[in-house]
Formats: structure tokens, sequence, C-alpha cells
């Protein structure tokens, strides 16, 4: 029987990933990976955001080879239609930056990064398997007799033979089909936001960038539009363009359940649902299909993330919430940090029990946090002004909160987390609120026949104001700074969106923080349109 300190089976992102940053920083441990499929290929998950890339540039070293065989992203941008869809790309109100973002991050070629890594990973001595099934998994308990470890045992098939092996620790890393989910009942359907997708991706997209339309190039001062995460919004949906290096291009459709159309599933019905938006069209005018897939829902949860037996899920083993913000990435880099902290922690001799507890914990608090920005408000997506709102308010929560913490390791340090822990049922309770706030609105504007009137000709809203990035990003801040700083975004997104509602003139008060907490306020109470 052939043994290691860590399996991991899978070898797409999550596992990939993992695998190098145990070598990184343990690496007198000794790593085995183990990938079913032989070929790599397209797969979507290509943007990542802040978090994402400060894992990938900081904790991994990656910096240099993602700059030189991936593409820089700039940042999010969104388009916002009129009812019948037909308005030209140069009309479309527009939020996105006109310059460079403040915090870098990345459009990924996931199958040449996925090849890349597994090569890197077997020169770095990871034992790396591909064309490798897993089969048999028995799970050891989580001591044995006189302080003894036992050992996972399970079988690989491989080049039609079979091997037996045992392993310290397993990791999970095999996507939704997730080996350990299976056998431990992980899996949680997500009943409350029902969404499905359809994706491909294309050569001959047109470039946004060389579009004959010289005043809105001049309005964005030429910045590149086209290698943005572009989002094209709709009530209840909403279309992606993320570009790949060598001229390929993602397009892909998201939509709530109640309006999903199965015709999707299929080529020619995804490329017809694309082409009924004029802009889309356009875009897509000489463009080809190389491929295609589809997922009748995207959400679900895990019951958990790690146990105390010495095994983990991550990346889609685990659990996904919605591709709208590219959130993916962003939960492999804590998954990863954590076990990978854990793992360290318990071959060291450390007793991980507590540990266990609160990082399994915080992973429930980040996914319940993020499904609170979509749960229920795909309807919102298709306005202009609930978005102008809603766009400001997730990602200056995102920099001031999340990804402020994650630069300074704060996920990683048992004591900063107990306190975020401590402090959920507000913070969960203040987001339940705003997204109260952003559904009255919508269907205030949807009812008096307002939801449309600004996505078309407003122009470019741009830059700080849009996303509310903070410039001291990592650096220490005292919690009454970061306390601060939520109460601002609370009190502009409010403005945003009385102004939306009842006209730009509208008087706004502002509002404590502990009053943004409080259960069953109504932020927008006695709603009505001007």
């Amino acid at each position: 029987m052939k043994n290691v300190d860590v399996a991991i089976i899978g070898g797409g992102l999550a596992g990939s990933l993992l695998a190098r940053q145990l070598r990184r920083q343990s690496p007198h441990l000794s790593v085995a990976l183990f990938e079913r499929d032989r070929e790599r290929s397209f797969k979507v998950g290509e943007s990542t955001v802040e978090i994402a890339t400060s894992y990938l540039t900081r904790r991994l070293g990656l910096s240099t080879y993602l700059y030189h065989h991936h593409l820089p992203k700039n940042g999010l941008r969104f388009f916002f239609d009129d009812a019948a869809k037909q308005t030209p790309l140069e009309e479309m109100s527009e939020i996105g930056l006109a310059g460079l973002p403040t915090y870098p991050s990345f459009q990924l070629d996931r199958a040449r990064l996925e090849a890349d890594l597994l090569e890197m990973n077997a020169e770095d001595g990871v034992d790396v398997h591909v064309g490798a099934r897993v089969t048999g998994l028995t799970l050891a308990p989580a001591e044995a007799s006189a302080g003894t470890t036992p050992k996972h045992t399970f079988q690989v098939r491989e080049d039609d033979a079979d091997s037996a092996w045992s392993a310290r620790w397993v990791v999970d890393a095999s996507g939704r089909g997730g080996v350990l989910g299976r056998q431990l009942e992980l899996r949680v359907p997500e009943r409350g936001h029902r969404v499905a997708a359809a994706w491909g991706r294309f050569e001959g997209v047109r470039d946004m960038d060389d579009w004959a339309a010289p005043e809105w190039l001049a309005r964005a001062r030429h910045t590149t539009r086209a290698l943005s995460t572009n989002h094209f919004c709709y009530a209840g949906y909403w279309i992606w363009f993320i570009p790949l290096r060598g001229g390929v291009t993602s397009v892909g459709i998201v939509a709530d359940a109640a309006q999903w159309n199965r015709a999707c599933h299929e080529p020619e019905g995804f490329q017809e649902k694309l082409r009924e938006h004029r802009a889309v069209a356009d875009l897509l005018e000489e463009a080809g299909l190389v491929d295609h897939g589809a997922f009748a829902q995207l959400a679900f949860r895990t019951r958990r993330f790690f146990g105390d037996a010495r095994w983990a899920v991550v990346g889609d083993a685990a659990a996904f919430v919605d591709p709208f913000y590219s959130p993916g990435s962003d939960f492999i880099a804590l998954e990863n940090d954590m076990v990978a902290d854990l793992i360290a922690r318990e071959t060291a001799g450390e007793a991980m029990g507590e540990r266990t507890e609160a990082y399994d914990a915080f992973l429930k608090l980040r996914f319940d946090a993020a499904m609170l920005l979509y749960e229920g408000l795909y309807e919102t997506f298709g306005s202009y002004e609930i978005m102008r709102a809603k766009v400001f308010f997730d990602c200056a929560c995102y920099y001031n909160l999340w990804f402020d913490t994650y630069a300074r390791d704060e996920h990683l340090d048992l004591r900063k987390v107990r306190g975020t822990l401590r402090r959920q049922r507000p913070v969960l309770t203040a987001m339940r609120n705003m997204a109260q706030a952003f559904t009255d609105a919508s269907r205030s504007l949807t009812t008096h026949g307002h939801y449309h009137r600004q996505n078309r000709g407003i122009g470019l809203h741009d830059g700080q104001d849009a996303f509310g990035p903070i410039a001291d990003v990592g650096a220490k801040r005292r919690r009454p700074i970061v306390d601060r700083r939520s109460e601002e975004v609370f009190n502009r997104t409010l403005e945003l969106l009385t102004q939306a509602v009842r006209g730009e003139d509208a008087p706004y008060v502002p509002r404590p923080m502990w009053e943004m907490a409080d259960e069953g306020v109504a932020f927008l109470n006695g709603v009505g349109a001007h």
C-alpha cells in the first residue's frame, strides 16, 4: 500500500492550487493529486476578483505567470438596455471604469491554467496522477487508540491497473460530483436561490474597443472595455462577456429559474436567445461557437467544509453561490488557505477541534453573506437606477469587510474569526434589510413604469463613486474605522435608492449603523415613486 500525507482528489483549479500551496507552505509533507480526466478543456469561472488575485499572486507566487499567459481584467462593467432589448451598445447606460482598476484581477484561460498547474506541481514534487479514478474511499476516525493517527484508505484505477493508498488527510476537489459530498451526504440543495445558466466560448467576437462610436470610446477615455468582465443586465437575468487569451471570448446567460428557457441547453437555442438582444447580437455578428454547456441549477450548499477526522471539501466539491460577481475563486482561496493551515497545524501536533469548528462556521457565514447579494434580487438587475446603488453597496462592502480582512490574513487568526462570528447576526440582518430595500425600490419603479427610464443615454457612471474601493486595503485599521466606513456605505446606498424612488431632490436623513441591523426595519417604508 502506498502512503501519503495529503491526498487531493481532483486536479482542477481548486485541487491543483491547493497542491501548489502545500508544497510552498509545508514542503516536508508528501502530496499526491489524482485527476480523472486526461484532457483539460474550457471551463466557466474564468474571471477572478481581488481576493482570488491576492491568493494567486501573494500566496502562490503566480503573478508573472498570470500576466504572461492570461489577460489582465479591467474591472467589472455593467450595461443596461431598454424594455425591447434594442438599445445600441454605445447608447446603453453603463457602470464601469474610465481607467485602470484600483486592484488587479485576471481573466483566466482555465484549460491552460489547469494544465500548467499540473505540470508545475509535478516539477515541485507533487505525485500527480492524471487519468486516475479514486474508488473505495474509507475514512478513518479522528483518533485511534494510544494516540495514533489512523489513515484514510482508497483505491486508484490508473492505466488499467489498480493500486491501494492510505493518507493522513483527504481533500475532495473533484467538482460538483464530489466524492466526499456523496459519501458523507454533505450536499444541501439551495431552495431559495434557483438560477440556471448556459454558456459557450466564441471565436470572432467583435472588439468593443474598436467600435464605430468615437464619442462612446472617448467617454471611457479609451479604456479597454473589452478586458472587463462585461455584464448585460436585464430583469431576471444577465449575460456575460469575458475575453480569454488567443482570441476566444466566454459568453453566458444566467437567469432566475422562473425565466429560464430550456432551449438554452442546446447550442442553437442558446445562440438564438443571445441574439434577441441587439447589442449582444452586434458583438456576435461574425462569431462562431466553439463549445457549449449548461446547468439547470447553479447554487448549492454543504453541511460542512472541514471534518475533525482530517478531511475537507473545496471548490465546487463544497458549495457554489452565484457567478454574478465571480466569487468562485474567492471561495477557493479561503477554503484552500484554511485547509492548508489546518493540515500544517495538525501534522505538527496541534489539537484542531476548536479551529476546525471556527473555520467551518466562518465559511458558512461567508456563504450566507454572499447569498444575500443574489437571493430574490435578480428582478432588480435590469434597472440602471437600482443597480447603480446595488453595485456600489456590494462592491464597497466587499472592499471594506472581506477583501481588506483577507489581505491581513484575519481569516487565519482564530481570535479575529471568533470576533467575526460573534457579529454574524447583526451583519446578516443588516444585509437582509438592505436586500429588501433593493427589492422595494425595484418594485416601486416597475409599478410606476419607471424601471427602464435611465437605462439609455445616461452615459458612463465611473470610478470611486461606482464601486467604492478603499485605498488602504491590507493596512492596519481599527474596528471603529471599519464600522464608520460601513455606516457610510449603507447610508450612501439608501440615499441613492431614495432618490431613485422619490426623485433626485428627495431628502435623506442618515441612519446610525445599529439601526441598519434592527430586525424587521423597512428602509424604504411607504415606498412611492415620483
